[in-house]
């Protein structure tokens, strides 16, 4: 992994809400380093350049990259980004999964109220569109929907767990109820998935995780065939892409009703937690970070294209005092402060 990452000059940003951490995975002289900010129960995660969101219990928390602060960061010279926030808005519990930018607007995957969602400065939410078997806007959680892709800056696949209408209703066929849905049609592309999530358009194919197989996939958006490119040791959530590399999130699992009577469970009986990368040519893995303890589940997984050694700042960070973004106009007329004469 630190190999792989030090090559495309690069590295990940991971959400785990089991242990309440952003976990930033860089490459640093060879070997790898893990760096952990804590939140509360964060899930969701968009990162665009230099944008960056974070979907947690109740809010979004905002971030930009601003690199003149990243420079200044200890040790000097070796961060080459740091996402600052810029404000948060609450949203109030909406069990906020996926999330994704289309053009300058975020889209939340509102999983309790079963339907997609933008945000506003006066309300929790907008709904925005909901799959055309959920018949209101109730936070009931009854289909588990989850999973969101934008394709040419619209909101184009989603996945849920199930088709139901009712209150937690996705439960009774959790283990091959699963959807693949285009969203501007409003059409049902792929049924009988495990549990699926994370879908993504990438270098003109549609990719789909089916967590309850452990499994990485391709599906034909015209007749809904299903091709399996890769079985992982664990349940597979999250997932981004770099060249020919599929980054692919790993979950344990816990032994818990909503995770029995899955295909992975009978056939893995040690799963793993962490990130493994795919080569999708090939279906092979190529490399892996494994996390012990303390990490079980991990939620999303974000390529950091270009930035080598990032840092997110925490609110309480003492460089928020002294670090200010100004328009371009502004910028042109600042002065540096005089130093005192003696």
């Amino acid at each position: 992994m630190p190999k792989l990452l030090q090559q495309a000059a690069s590295s990940l940003l991971v959400s785990t809400y089991q242990a309440g951490k952003l976990v930033i995975v860089r490459e640093n002289e060879g070997k790898l380093n893990t760096h952990f900010r804590v939140y509360n129960r964060p899930m969701g995660l968009a990162s665009d350049g230099g944008r960056m969101a974070l979907g947690t219990a109740y809010t979004v928390e905002y971030y930009r990259n601003m690199p003149e602060v990243a420079r200044k960061l200890p040790p000097e010279g070796r961060h080459d980004a740091a996402f600052l926030p810029r404000h948060g808005h609450i949203t109030g519990n909406i069990d906020i999964h996926e999330m994704d930018w289309a053009g300058d607007e975020l889209w939340l995957v509102n999983t309790r109220f079963s339907c997609l969602c933008t945000l506003d400065n006066e309300h929790s939410f907008v709904p925005r569109w909901r799959p055309k078997f959920i018949s209101g806007y109730a936070a009931e959680d009854r289909c588990h929907l989850n999973g969101l892709e934008v394709v040419d800056g619209r909101p184009k696949y989603v996945t849920a767990l199930g088709t139901s209408d009712t209150a937690g209703g996705w439960r009774e066929n959790k283990a091959g109820g699963g959807v693949l849905i285009d969203v501007e049609s409003d059409e049902i592309i792929c049924r009988g998935l495990s549990m699926p999530h994370s879908p993504r358009w990438y270098q003109d194919k549609l990719w789909v995780l089916e967590s309850g197989n452990g499994t990485l996939a391709t599906v034909d958006p015209d007749n809904g065939q299903l091709e399996t490119v890769a079985e992982l040791p664990g349940f597979t959530r999250g997932l981004d892409f770099l060249g020919p590399y599929a980054f692919v999130g790993l979950s344990q699992v816990r032994e818990s009703a909503v995770f029995s009577g899955i295909s992975l469970t009978e056939r893995v009986s040690e799963r793993n937690c962490g990130v493994w990368v795919v080569d999708i040519r090939s279906g092979q893995t190529v490399a892996f970070l494994k996390f012990e303890d303390a990490v079980q589940e991990v939620f999303a997984v974000s390529v950091l294209g270009g930035m080598r050694f990032p840092e997110v700042l925490g609110g309480n960070d003492k460089h928020l005092a002294i670090s200010y973004s100004l328009p371009d106009e502004a910028l042109k007329e600042v002065v540096q402060p005089r130093t005192a004469a003696h």
